[in-house]
């Protein structure tokens, strides 16, 4: 990661700016959450009538690449991974915050709309997100160079969910 890699900014600090941003930009029902078992974070937020969720993976203790010292043989101790999780920590917060931010002006500046900056954020009615739900079918067209069978969606026109 290039971005915010030695920042001192707490991981509390970066969440309040980042519900800060949102409210800003006329967000509701905003939520941040860790859990420290599966290591993810999650950032929510309601706006132009979507829920739109956000997941970070945070720092694994257990990922060998925090004992390891770079070119060396040598192991940190206990206090040497706890720093470099803690940074590692507050980079990919920091990094979420600009992410959000960015996409924020650019909807604000006209660049893009808000469907162009959020949609694979958007949380569905199953609780997955577009991409999630959408990647795999997008990967399988890839994969074999083919559309899937059926029609095409003109814009505005929905399917039944027979």
């Amino acid at each position: 990661m290039a971005y915010a890699t030695t920042t001192q900014v707490p991981v509390e600090r970066s969440r309040a700016e980042i519900e800060q941003l949102l409210a800003r930009h006329h967000c509701t029902k905003f939520a941040t959450g860790i859990d420290h078992d599966a290591h993810h974070a999650t950032v929510q937020f309601f706006a132009h009538n979507r829920h739109v969720k956000f997941e970070i993976t945070l720092p694994d203790p257990r990922d060998p690449k925090y004992k390891q010292i770079k070119n060396r043989y040598l192991q940190r101790t206990q206090s040497g991974v706890d720093k470099l999780i803690a940074q590692d920590t507050r980079t990919r917060w920091r990094a979420l915050l600009l992410v959000i931010k960015a996409k924020l002006e650019a909807i604000e500046s006209g660049i893009a709309t808000f469907e162009d900056e959020f949609l694979a954020h958007v949380l569905l009615p199953n609780q997955e997100t577009v991409a999630e739900y959408i990647g795999p079918m997008v990967a399988q067209m890839y994969e074999t160079g083919r559309m899937p069978v059926g029609r095409r969606l003109a814009a505005g026109e929905v399917v039944d969910g027979d």
